[in-house]
């Protein structure tokens, strides 16, 4: 049985993606409510029988009190065996058989399905944003909204089939066995239901700002608690624990303040329809005994009527709390969108093909880009690297050479100015084959938190372990890597290294990152300070392996430490977004340039960065 309710939708169906999601909540619900509309609208339909059912028992508890006050225990039985009967076999068989698929259909089909399917495609829609969209936010808060909006919206399609469905029947049932009673019964109800609507309404103005000010502050907690642990050497490195506390604290008094406000507005509802409750009760129960009194009334609408108006009594503070949760969530939900329902900022063009890589040809053609701040990055670059070139790139920090790369790998595209691979605009190129066609070992090289093995494959995803190994070695990693073993007594290349490789030294984890580049074998190579993190021994054996494995690729180079770059077979000197040097390693030594001092000045093959141009 839990297999079939649990298999009716399946949340990785495929879909049409989004570039641009719905802003808005009730369109962004919608279009995650579309594979499930069929099964929506059978639970409906049980919620409201099993609500009908339940208003059914009631009236008909009257109707019994009725019937045993108007007979002798003989003629009762002799006359209504069949009818008790046939209401048992309803209690016994029809009402579980209802009540039972309700559940099933919540608990067992939408909540755990409804959930993953909106954590998918949130997962799926953020992994496209580009590499900027995540510079500007915490890594933390993006995850929290990705974690808590899922439960959020299967909180709230819960709370309108388990509560607004059957507080919806229950009601109306409520009105009709009153009216049928006596109609002047009805009016009680009917002011009580008025003042409630109104309590909701003020409720839910009240309740959804205050739950998505809730929501924004706690997802605040998150990253800043996360940033502290993703950075958690330099937290010990500069002793700021204190620091960190007093940082998050802010963030936690925050969220403890907005929490605090949006719990007074459930206190105040909570009080006012306790009063509006009572009210109900007497109102209700005394003129039901008034007209039996009055003879207008028999003893089981009577019980029946104080039955009903219990139940409403006990039934309106869960709806309301239902209403109250139902709010809070879609508040938690529009504070998710905040993040999942960003369009994306960097697209493939409409009729991108695949790279087609031929010979290994780079022009930039007039780049420019400057991050929309009108300075820094790059200014009007003019380069063609020929078929399997290796060019070294020099230059103080924020000279642009990190934004040359990232605009060869189209993690920004240019504002002005156009690459080219092989003839091709590399923006009228789909991204992943671009991608694929580069390899690049970074600075700061970060690993996934998985095994030796996994993170050098990341490379080659098919690749067999003979080859994981030779890559290894290759990138003089492979005697370490036996040596290793995690907290769980996984040894060699099936350790894991850690959150970001923060279990292996900065010359083992770029010694990983150089294997997975090496595994990758693209035909585009670029190296921002891949052995920056290596002693010179280690530099000198990893150094040859690149040589190795740079034959027959077009190669771009950066390096502070200018002996990585001396062999390359021309260098280009950056300063201030352009180039104002070009030529081999001889030549710029002769030319008696900024490339001349840098390295006349290098201590221990470094650019003394901190040194300003008018100071040289």
């Amino acid at each position: 049985m839990f297999g079939f309710f649990e298999t009716l939708v399946d949340p990785y169906a495929p879909y049409k993606q989004s570039d641009a999601p719905p802003r808005k909540l009730w369109p962004f619900l919608r279009e995650y409510v579309q594979p499930f509309r069929a099964v929506f609208a059978v639970t409906a339909l049980f919620s409201v029988a099993a609500a009908f059912i339940d208003v059914a028992m009631i009236w008909y508890v009257g109707r019994l009190v009725d019937l045993l006050t108007q007979s002798t225990p003989a003629a009762f039985l002799a006359d209504h065996w069949l009818e008790m009967l046939l209401v048992a076999v309803a209690v016994l068989v029809l009402r579980p058989i209802i009540l039972v698929g309700n559940v099933a259909l919540l608990h067992n089909t939408i909540l755990p399905n409804f959930g993953t399917m909106i954590r998918w495609r949130a997962h799926r829609h953020v992994l496209r944003q580009p590499v900027g969209w995540f510079e500007s936010d915490f890594a933390g808060r993006i995850a929290n909204r990705i974690m808590q909006t899922p439960p959020a919206a299967g909180d709230a399609v819960f709370q309108t089939f388990d509560a607004m469905a059957f507080a919806s029947v229950t009601v109306i049932g409520a009105g009709i066995m009153l009216a049928e009673a006596d109609p002047r019964l009805l009016l009680p109800l009917v002011v009580w239901c008025a003042l409630y609507l109104l309590l909701v309404r003020w409720t839910i103005k009240r309740a959804g700002p205050a739950a998505m000010a809730s929501s924004d502050a706690r997802s605040a907690v998150t990253g800043r608690v996360v940033d502290a642990y993703s950075n958690i050497h330099s937290v010990k490195l500069f002793a700021h624990h204190d620091t960190e506390l007093a940082y998050a604290k802010e963030a936690i008094e925050t969220a403890r303040d907005t929490f605090r406000k949006e719990m007074r507005i459930i206190t105040k509802m909570d009080l006012a329809l306790t009063l509006l409750n009572g009210v109900l009760i007497v109102w209700i129960i005394a003129w039901a005994i008034w007209l039996w009194v009055d003879g207008a009334a028999s003893v089981g609408v009577v019980a029946a009527a104080s039955a009903l108006v219990l139940r409403l009594n006990s039934m309106t503070f869960w709806i309301m709390w239902a209403f109250s949760s139902l709010v809070q969530a879609l508040g938690v939900v529009q504070e998710g969108m905040e993040t999942i329902a960003q369009p994306i900022q960097l697209v493939d063009a409409p009729d991108a093909k695949p790279l087609e890589f031929r010979e290994g040809l780079i022009e930039l053609q007039n780049v420019s880009h400057h991050y929309g701040r009108g300075s820094g990055g790059l200014r009007d670059v003019s380069l063609t690297l020929r078929p399997g070139e290796r060019l070294g790139v020099v230059g103080r920090s924020g000279a642009g050479k990190s934004t040359l790369v990232k605009l060869m790998l189209r993690f920004y595209d240019t504002e002005a100015g156009k690459i080219l691979i092989d003839g091709q605009d590399i923006s009228q190129v789909s991204q992943e084959s671009l991608r694929r066609k580069i390899g690049m070992v970074q600075q700061d090289s970060s690993l996934m938190h998985r095994s030796v093995r996994d993170n050098i494959a990341y490379g080659r995803p098919d690749a067999t372990d003979a080859q994981i190994i030779e890559a290894a070695k290759q990138a003089v990693a492979h005697d370490f890597i036996l040596t290793l073993e995690d907290p769980q007594g996984r040894k060699g290349y099936d350790a894991h290294v850690g959150e970001r490789g923060v279990k292996l030294s900065g010359g083992q984890r770029q010694r990983v990152a150089l294997a997975r580049v090496i595994m990758k074998d693209a035909p585009i190579l670029i190296l921002d300070e891949a052995t920056s993190a290596l002693d010179s021994e280690a530099e000198a054996a990893i150094q040859e392996a690149l040589y190795g494995v740079m034959k027959g690729k077009t190669v771009i180079a950066i390096a502070h430490r200018l002996s990585t770059i001396a062999e390359m077979d021309r260098i280009i000197v950056l300063e201030d977004g352009a180039i104002v040097e070009e030529g081999s390693h001889a030549d710029l030594l002769a030319l008696d340039g900024l490339y001349a001092r840098f390295w006349a000045r290098q201590s221990g093959g470094f650019i003394g960065l901190e040194v300003e141009e008018d100071g040289l």
